[in-house]
């Protein structure tokens, strides 16, 4: 991956941060934000349209002592993510919390790689993002919102902290790439097009996605009756944060084409918050207190047939360790993208996984 981002110009630091977020996020059993979307969400926008520059030019446009706005200019999101929930969390050892918007990024790999800084920090990670038009409203089926996931990151006692991961619709684009990969069908009810009708072809999804053909479903479901309206709520509240602080791009300006239907760059925004826990009470205390939270949930009466009760952030942690052990596999079609990547980049190696 290193040599892949260098090789498309991405400059060595940076490109190692880019690596480091991708294989992080294989490591933590995310497969949807791993090493699969190297070539399509970075290579391809980088090389092909050309929509994403590999050097950044990280711009502070407003800086107001507790917060900031930066300006990505189209770079490598990983790299502005980073360094703004570095910002972050520079002004909340200053200030108690710190909180700093980004607009003109691109996509930044799995949102739980920044609150996870906050928590190596002692402190509380917060942050979300907007994203291409995915999710209908509530009685809608007009794809406007993006998943728009909303993550925190929170420091606890345990050998892993708690952090919630995940977008506000039922299933995100990740999802369906990973169902192409493997030939298996999405489940019923998660995605519906123009007339309101199921759409479980993740081939034909990810086709109508781009073209306003088909929408995900916000958390809840497709009405009221299942609360849906709560994540439409939600992720209509992160596209707020993510695009009216920053005055960025918001709903359909993010589709990544214009109105001919030429690639333009996505223009995607962020936000990253970190709160300092020591200015409210002993971080050891909070810890114990988060812990005891966990744990009391984990114990508490479970479901007939049910061995387990997990709480957000273990099952990463559990497949970190496995993983740790037995490395990260890659699917049949992740394999081919690596080695088209190499050759078109001469790179001068094989693979331990092709055939002789």
């Amino acid at each position: 991956m290193v040599d892949v981002f260098k090789g498309i110009g991405v400059p060595e630091a940076d490109a190692r941060v880019c690596a480091e977020v991708l294989i992080t996020a294989d490591k933590r059993g995310i497969d949807s934000h791993g090493v699969g979307r190297l070539k399509p969400i970075y290579y391809d926008r980088i090389v092909k349209t050309r929509v994403q520059r590999p050097v950044t030019q990280l711009e502070v446009v407003r800086d107001c002592k507790a917060t900031a706005v930066v300006d990505g200019h189209h770079g490598m999101g990983m790299v502005i993510a980073r360094r703004s929930m570095e910002m972050a969390i520079e002004k909340a050892r200053v200030h108690g919390l710190g909180m700093v918007v980004a607009r003109n990024s691109t996509h930044y790999g799995y949102a739980a790689h920044y609150p996870l800084m906050a928590v190596a920090a002692g402190m509380i990670g917060v942050t979300g993002t907007n994203a291409r038009p995915s999710i209908a409203p509530t009685h809608g089926v007009e794809n406007l919102l993006g998943t728009n996931p909303l993550v925190f990151g929170i420091p606890t006692d345990e050998p892993f902290p708690f952090t919630n991961d995940y977008a506000t619709s039922v299933i995100q684009r990740g999802k369906v790439e990973q169902y192409a990969r493997e030939g298996k069908r999405c489940p019923e009810g998660l995605v519906v097009d123009c007339e309101g009708n199921s759409e479980t072809d993740p081939g034909k999804i990810l086709a109508d996605l781009v073209r306003g053909r088909c929408a995900f479903t916000p958390i809840g479901g497709l009405g009221e009756e299942t609360g849906g309206y709560k994540g439409y709520g939600f992720a209509t509240a992160v596209e707020i944060l993510s695009a009216a602080l920053q005055q960025g791009a918001f709903l359909r300006q993010l589709s990544g084409v214009d109105a001919a239907g030429r690639p333009v760059p996505h223009a995607l925004g962020h936000f990253f918050i970190a709160i300092d826990i020591e200015c409210f009470t002993d971080l050891a205390a909070f810890k114990q207190t988060a812990g005891d939270i966990l744990r009391t949930l984990r114990n508490s009466r479970k479901s007939p047939g049910r061995e387990r009760i997990y709480t957000c952030g273990e099952k990463e942690h559990l497949a970190w360790l496995e993983r740790e052990k037995k490395g990260v596999r890659l699917d049949p079609v992740i394999q081919a993208e690596l080695c088209t990547m190499r050759d078109e980049l001469g790179l001068p190696y094989r693979f331990p996984f092709e055939a002789d």
